[in-house]
């Protein structure tokens, strides 16, 4: 077909070699293609087939795919792949008596896989910033089509084209999240937001998260979350750099229900950073907390590195007595993320219904990054009573 008619010129199925980020040629799986708003011109949703998904993008360019290589998949490869979905059924059904629930569960994340495979959105543009999005992430139908999106960093409102986000900026007044400052020393703030009160914002700020975390369903409710926000502020105003949310009032003691930093600023230890406030706030509130499960991939990363730096570094310093309640007493963590860091560090062990830690092999343990420094005496928070 030529441009313009309504079927790609590239079949929606094909397999075919493609100039990954426009360097070197990889195997992509074409799994949908649109036509560009505005335009006859088609682009094609390619996924690299032995990359991770987070990898996948849209590509508007036909010269970067070698069409006289294009076939079909092996149909070896596909039946194979449903027979192992065969066995993971027959699995679930030997289960017992969840057996239906589970089949359920398991057809129910097949569907929502096979919606949310697909990013919509490729490009966000942020403040000074172009980032490359990871996932699917929801955004509300009248972006639907659009691979960029450009965001005003300062009140996260969506626009559809750069002269629409400068426009946007003339007007915009706000220089910080629209909430109260919590913690502040040298050039990084902490803002608290009630998605109650910032209702659009929040909302916003979770469908920006959604394009970075897979696992996460995300919340059109953000009413029941606080939102707490890491800023690093210069002259312009304070630029959002991550955060975490958390529920008001959470049946399981979770203090943290989604947890990212942005990709531009990820590697410097500001994950550790929103994970210590989180405690820090727990601390201040008097509860044991835990993050809500499941974590992403580097989300566990994270939390794994900062409970073995607090517990090594209390361990050092403790006299008398130790017991896995103490720890989680002092530092406010569950005792079974106590316990499963222990484990891991292999510093515990269970004897006649007991857990002895080891403390000789403590003394030697040189952990890592310590990742951002935290002082708890630059937080300024009193808890907020929820009705």
């Amino acid at each position: 077909g030529k441009e313009g008619e309504l079927k790609p010129p590239i079949a929606v199925g094909l397999l075919l070699p493609c100039k990954w980020r426009g360097e070197e040629f990889h195997d992509a799986e074409i799994l949908d293609a649109r036509m560009i708003p505005g335009t006859t011109r088609w682009e094609y949703y390619a996924h690299y087939v032995m990359f991770n998904r987070r990898l996948d993008e849209w590509v508007s360019n036909l010269d970067y795919f070698k069409l006289d290589e294009a076939r079909k998949p092996d149909p070896k490869r596909k039946s194979e792949d449903k027979k192992a979905d065969r066995k993971k059924k027959k699995k679930v059904a030997k289960a017992g008596n969840n057996a239906e629930e589970e089949a359920k569960k398991h057809d129910e994340k097949e569907a929502h896989d096979l919606v949310t495979r697909i990013k919509n959105v490729q490009t966000l543009v942020f403040g000074s910033w172009k980032i490359e999005s990871w996932y699917y992430s929801p955004f509300p139908q009248e972006f639907l089509g659009y691979s960029t999106l450009f965001v005003c960093e300062f009140c996260l409102a969506f626009h559809r084209s750069a002269p629409g986000l400068a426009r946007h900026a003339a007007r915009c007044t706000l220089r910080h999240p629209p909430g109260r400052e919590i913690y502040r020393k040298d050039a990084i703030s902490c803002f608290e937001i009630d998605g109650e009160h910032a209702k659009t914002y929040c909302q916003n700020l979770c469908y920006i998260a959604k394009l970075y975390l897979d696992h996460k369903t995300l919340y059109y409710d953000v009413d029941p979350f606080l939102f707490y926000i890491m800023c690093e502020v210069d002259a312009r105003g304070c630029h959002l750099v991550g955060y975490f949310s958390k529920e008001k009032k959470s049946e399981e003691d979770f203090n943290v229900a989604c947890i990212l930093t942005l990709p531009p600023y990820q590697k410097k230890g500001y994950g550790k950073f929103l994970i210590a406030l989180s405690y820090e706030l727990s601390k201040i509130e008097g509860k044991v907390g835990s993050p809500e499960k499941p974590l992403s991939d580097l989300g566990l990363l994270g939390y794994r590195s900062y409970w073995s730096q607090v517990l090594v570094d209390l361990l050092k310093d403790m006299d008398g007595p130790v017991s896995i309640s103490r720890l989680s007493e002092i530092t406010m963590m569950k005792t079974e993320d106590v316990v499963s860091t222990l484990q891991v560090l292999g510093l515990v062990q269970y004897y006649e219904g007991q857990h002895i830690i080891d403390l000789r092999r403590v003394m030697n343990m040189k952990m890592g990054s310590r990742g951002f420094p935290f002082d708890p005496a630059c937080v300024k928070w009193t808890p907020q009573h929820h009705v």
